[in-house]
């Protein structure tokens, strides 16, 4: 006899006796992890500008920020009558000199007087004109500064990708429940789909959306009717994920 029979003769051997000492499934519970994601282009787009003005007279330093951001909240309307406006982060704070080191090393003991004020307010827009936001960012920057700009999905494209999402993540399950049945020696038909867990995901809500840009101390760009080259902007795309946990039971 040839070694490549007897090779196979043994393999063959091997694989009977694995499949006799195989354990029972019967009554078997398995828990079932499933994930699925969709991805869509970005359609909503969150602007933050802001102006910030110093001046030794505080309220001269307020009257030209009050101007600068009614004269920005003035253009965003006028460019985009559908944004979503939302001023904020309204601050006045005092500028004071440097310290100087006495000749002894100790401080002088007299009452710090600010040389200047610090006056500034952040406006947020919302808005889903993603084709017209570079003309609008340039005009609005002719008298408030750019501080940041996010893209993401309006609440009405979350809502419609949802039936999807929730799609692509049972398809997922029942992808898992076939190969666990392969790989078990069992036929689909033998798995009975017990329990679907969407709540124990822990992140089936999350990683959605944009938030506001985090506001950054900086000074006011521009002066009134100053031209402003149009930015360029690329929106992107969002990733949706969900992720449901299955419990399967074969007869």
């Amino acid at each position: 006899m040839s070694l490549k029979k007897i090779a196979l003769m043994a393999s063959l051997a091997l694989a009977a006796q694995v499949h006799a000492q195989s354990v029972p499934t019967g009554g078997t519970l398995v828990i079932v992890p499933a994930f699925g994601e969709v991805t869509h282009a970005n359609d909503e787009a969150t602007a933050s500008f802001m102006v910030e003005e110093q001046d030794k007279d505080k309220s001269a330093a307020a009257s030209r920020v009050n101007q600068k951001m009614k004269q920005g909240t003035e253009i965003v309307r006028k460019e985009d009558p559908k944004a979503t406006l939302k001023t904020l982060g309204y601050y006045t704070y005092p500028v004071y000199p440097e310290d100087r080191p006495q000749p002894n090393g100790m401080p002088s003991g007299k009452p710090r007087v600010p040389t200047s004020w610090r006056v500034g307010q952040y406006l947020e827009v919302k808005t889903m004109n993603l084709g017209g936001l570079p003309k609008l960012a340039a005009s609005v920057q002719k008298v408030l500064g750019l501080n940041g700009v996010q893209f993401g999905l309006s609440p009405a494209t979350t809502k419609a990708l949802d039936d999807q999402r929730i799609a692509a993540t049972y398809q997922n399950l029942n992808e898992r429940i076939a190969s666990i049945a392969a790989a078990m020696g069992r036929k689909v038909g033998d798995a009975v789909l017990d329990t679907v867990d969407f709540e124990g995901s822990g992140n089936y809500a999350g990683g959605q959306g944009a938030d506001a840009a985090a506001p950054k101390m900086m000074r006011s760009m521009g002066e009134p009717g100053q031209q402003v080259a149009e930015p360029s902007f690329e929106p992107g795309e969002t990733t949706l994920q969900m992720r449901l946990v299955g419990k399967v039971k074969f007869k």
